[in-house]
């Protein structure tokens, strides 16, 4: 399959990245706590703070800061009535979603 031309940079470590071995830890939940605030202090992800403590390299890339949470189809059935639209409507069920999340951090912030 090879025609002999050396791959382009980007994909050679696209084939690094997919060699790589993710490794979950079952920790007391404590220990969770104290990494996860521990990166959350440090606005960066629980992985990088563990690669920080187990001295090794950190992507210095920034990272788009997200949250992310999984909707299954009676997921989607539940917002769209809660929220008066159509349970087709993803996009604005997500809008509203967005809004109950600011709504959330506004009403948890010190006045």
């Amino acid at each position: 399959m090879s025609s002999g031309k050396p791959l382009p940079e980007k994909w050679l470590k696209n084939q690094q990245a997919a060699k790589a071995t993710q490794v979950a830890f079952d920790l007391d939940e404590k220990f969770q706590y104290s990494i996860r605030k521990a990166a959350l202090d440090k606005g960066v992800s629980p992985s990088d703070q563990i690669r920080t403590i187990l001295g090794l390299s950190v992507a210095k890339r920034p990272k788009r800061p997200r949250l992310t949470v999984s909707l299954n189809a009676e997921d989607y059935v539940v917002l769209a009535q809660k929220y008066g639209v159509k349970i087709d409507s993803q996009l604005e069920i997500k809008k509203r979603v967005l809004d109950d999340l600011v709504h959330f951090v506004d009403a948890k912030s010190p006045k």
